[in-house]
């Protein structure tokens, strides 16, 4: 049986691709599933990744697509993964050859997520930070995320876990496309989801800084960064509305999501620095709640539909409506006055509050 399906997207790594393959390769835990995915590489990297599908037949698959970025080829090979847990790697890191059997009592516990530590190294291997992640078992997603976010470590890397494949695909999981800070927009969200999480004391991904990782692009590349943490924040609103979380676990995603966007800022200069903060003015909204009770002579419908028009006339972002309860007075047979109590949320900008 396939213990880890490792998905390894390749892009124009013709310098660092046998390392991260040679580190596979060398597991001590065989029961491993090597899923290559060449993004459209155009430089020797296909020829590299080929030599390793004649190595290892068994156990290494190779695809060939048209560019589409890291997401798109990750989420191109989880169609093919079959494994009982799901790894990513970026095909310019590397891995220790124990990692996955360090791993394996965690696996056998059937946890949903299992995050474990990492290593920032530089290109000859030298150690310049370790990542050291508060460890604990048995978790919610709500409780694991509450301490991870808090610890400042790297909540939101999709390499630094491992993740259950029919949890994984039940939640219809899967990397947006097209956009920067793509594990920041669901790495979060696929904690929250889990029933069962782990974080444990296994050190085994190498994360390696180059001088390309370290720069940040040209002024229109950082402005696009700046603004897809804004389009991450946007769907976190929307999509935790239907997660049966706390409340106090949707305002820590919250608080975690904005911490990421003001930090932001600080990579930005200039026009483009004012700009942001303009749009971090519009799009990030406090929602606030007014318990509201509404009466009518003629239904309840009424009554909520005279409530919410009489309430708009003072509050400008309206969001959403929740009926809590409904009661009547009755006269004889007859209803004479129908009251609904209402939970109306609205939005308010932190300027104003």
């Amino acid at each position: 049986m396939i213990k880890v399906s490792v998905i390894v997207p390749i892009y124009n790594v013709e310098k660092q691709l046998e390392k991260c393959l040679d580190s596979l390769l060398n597991q001590t835990l065989k029961d491993i599933q090597i899923i290559l995915v060449n993004d459209g590489s155009q430089d020797s990297s296909a020829n590299i990744a080929k030599k390793y599908v004649v190595k290892d037949p068994d156990r290494v698959l190779y695809f060939e697509k048209e560019n589409g970025g890291l997401s798109d080829a990750r989420n191109y090979g989880l169609k093919y993964a079959t494994g009982e847990y799901i790894s990513f790697i970026d095909s310019d890191d590397y891995i220790t050859e124990n990692l996955y059997n360090d791993l394996l009592p965690y696996m056998d516990q059937k946890y949903d997520l299992i995050k474990f530590k990492v290593a920032k190294v530089d290109e000859k291997g030298k150690i310049i930070e370790k990542n050291y992640t508060p460890e604990f078992e048995e978790k919610t997603g709500e409780e694991a995320f509450d301490i991870l976010y808090k610890s400042d470590v790297m909540t939101e890397v999709a390499w630094g876990y491992l993740y259950k494949r029919d949890f994984f695909k039940r939640n219809e999981f899967e990397f947006a496309k097209g956009k920067y800070h793509e594990d920041f927009g669901l790495v979060p969200l696929i904690i929250l989801k889990a029933n069962k999480v782990a974080s444990v004391d296994v050190f085994g991904y190498n994360y390696v800084q180059t001088a390309k990782s370290i720069t940040r692009g040209n002024k229109e590349t950082t402005y696009k960064r700046a603004l897809d943490l804004l389009y991450f924040y946007d769907e976190m609103i929307n999509k935790i509305k239907n997660y049966e979380i706390s409340n106090k676990a949707k305002e820590n995603i919250k608080i975690y999501y904005t911490n990421c966007i003001i930090l932001e800022v600080d990579n930005l200069e200039g026009k483009e620095q004012k700009q942001f903060i303009k749009e971090i003015r519009k799009e990030i909204l406090m929602e606030k709640h007014l318990m509201i009770t509404g009466t009518s002579t003629v239904s309840w419908k009424d009554a909520i539909v005279r409530t919410i028009a009489e309430a708009s006339k003072t509050i400008d972002y309206l969001s959403g409506v929740t009926i809590l309860n409904q009661k009547a007075k009755i006269n004889g047979s007859k209803i004479t006055e129908y009251y609904v109590d209402l939970d109306i949320t609205f939005l308010l900008d932190r300027d104003r509050k």
